[in-house]
């Protein structure tokens, strides 16, 4: 078999959903290029985040080089409780999610392999991306994986997968000018189920005029995530208004009127919550709870010190209730407009 002659929906790879079972779970330190916060602050939260999720499942975080052991001495030194390791690579950012590889697993064999997305700084947000574009290459080129160089710009956070064909992402993110200029919607769909296996791909507006401000576009993550084959979980800001709720009833309305890759209707399950007293007065401030990270056994929620927060521990409790969850403060990760699931990506088994 081999990625680089021929696509991994030809050789039989796709990626599994999210709910598989994971050999590791990725993250990038945060690094001096960060543009938002208190850097010792927004380290504290990483570190909380990344030993949440190795209480579950081992955690490999990337760390500028020669930073290895200052900061495994600082904020891991407990490995063998922690079960976190680091890894030296050149960055510049750090968003696992967006910057890192989609693995793929084959049908059949079980090898593992990965995905290598364009990647531009979600569309040229910012100057500074050029070691993040080549970290997917470099992770799969470190673990010995084969590696499929998709064509597309994206972003792993503009897509979710239920592991059974089916894939979810939104127009305003694939088919923008600024990321995979004059591509049309079937061009998109054949190389995206090319490069993830998918059969179906599922298409959410997500938001095409830029209102929300949301300079990744529109990523899905922060809309909804499959919470098992059949079945997707949508968040809905009770306080919201005018554009802003349009853009919400658009999205879902997208989601109702959808069939999946076993031409199912998919189940809808609405995570209602106020975000109004969540990130107030900050501009690009991730205040999504569905953006939370599927370790082994776990589940690693955000939580930003509201009374929702315990409203949705209790709602994401019934959903998962063979899951243990864990909750982590991101109140310093938030105003870089993500979430935990935003700094993390899973590696399957």
């Amino acid at each position: 078999m081999n990625l680089t002659t021929h696509t991994p929906a030809h050789l039989g790879f796709s990626m599994p959903a999210e709910w598989a079972l994971h050999q590791c779970c990725w993250m990038v330190w945060p690094t001096a290029h960060v543009q938002w916060g208190n850097l010792p602050r927004l380290e504290l939260a990483y570190a909380e985040v990344a030993k949440s999720i190795a209480l579950f499942e081992p955690v490999i975080m990337v760390v500028e080089p020669g930073q290895a052991n200052s900061i495994q001495r600082r904020y891991f030194q407990n490995q063998a409780a922690h079960k976190v390791s680091v890894l030296e690579l050149p960055i510049d950012d750090s968003w696992m999610r967006d910057i890192g590889p989609s693995f793929l697993k084959h049908e059949t064999t079980g090898e593992i392999a990965g995905t290598d997305w364009r990647f531009n700084c979600w569309g040229g947000a910012m100057p500074k991306y050029q070691e993040d574009a080549q970290i997917a290459n470099r992770v799969l080129a470190h673990l010995g994986m084969q590696t499929y160089h998709s064509s597309l710009v994206m972003e792993g956070g503009a897509l979710h997968v239920d592991g059974e064909g089916t894939l979810v992402t939104t127009e305003s993110v694939v088919l923008n000018d600024n990321r995979n200029f004059g591509i049309d919607k079937t061009q998109a769909e054949i190389e995206l189920c090319r490069a993830t296996g998918a059969k179906k791909i599922i298409w959410l507006p997500g938001d095409p005029n830029f209102e929300t401000g949301d300079m990744t576009d529109g990523h899905v993550d922060g809309i909804m995530c499959f919470v098992k084959p059949g079945v997707v979980m949508f968040e809905r800001d009770i306080s919201a208004e005018g554009t802003f709720a349009a853009l919400e009833n658009d999205n879902r309305r997208a989601l109702e009127l959808a069939k999946d890759a076993q031409g199912r209707t998919l189940e809808i399950i609405d995570l209602k919550v106020d975000h109004s007293s969540i990130g107030q007065g900050q501009e690009l401030f991730c205040s999504s709870y569905i953006n939370y990270y599927l370790p082994n056994g776990g589940l690693v929620m955000p939580v930003y010190g509201v009374d929702a927060d315990f409203q949705v521990q209790e709602i994401l409790g019934k959903v998962y209730p063979n899951r243990r969850i864990e909750t982590v403060d991101i109140n310093a990760i938030a105003p870089g407009g993500g979430g935990i699931h935003c700094i993390t990506q899973q590696q399957p088994a």
